[in-house]
């Protein structure tokens, strides 16, 4: 099974139920948010004390800024047995360039 997919399957799993996790800082979140339903918000430094908040019966994708950081989270998930979780290549800026919807949280 692939370790990274690129956004337009992304996208497409998002329709399907996968459930995304944003492995960015608050702040990134808050400026470009992925505009899918049921977004999960882990931080990478947060991600070993809160693995078990993603579910391991779901298709999971990691997300982040670039693809750098949500491809070591699935490093990491895989060796706990997530068999289930890949990375987004190319990040929130790849989702950009697709044209997919993204919301801004913040103020601003």
């Amino acid at each position: 099974m692939a370790m990274e997919i690129f956004p337009p399957e992304a996208f497409a799993r998002s329709k399907q139920g996968a459930l995304f996790v944003d492995v960015r800082e608050k702040s990134e979140l808050d400026a470009e948010a992925y505009d899918v339903p049921g977004l999960l918000h882990i931080p990478l430094g947060d991600l070993e004390n809160r693995f078990n908040e993603i579910p391991r019966d779901q298709d999971v994708v990691v997300v982040c800024h670039h693809g750098i950081r949500s491809l070591r989270a699935v490093h990491f998930l895989i060796s706990l047995g997530f068999g289930n979780a890949v990375s987004m290549k190319y990040g929130m800026a790849g989702w950009i360039n697709s044209g997919f919807p993204i919301k801004r949280l913040g103020a601003g």
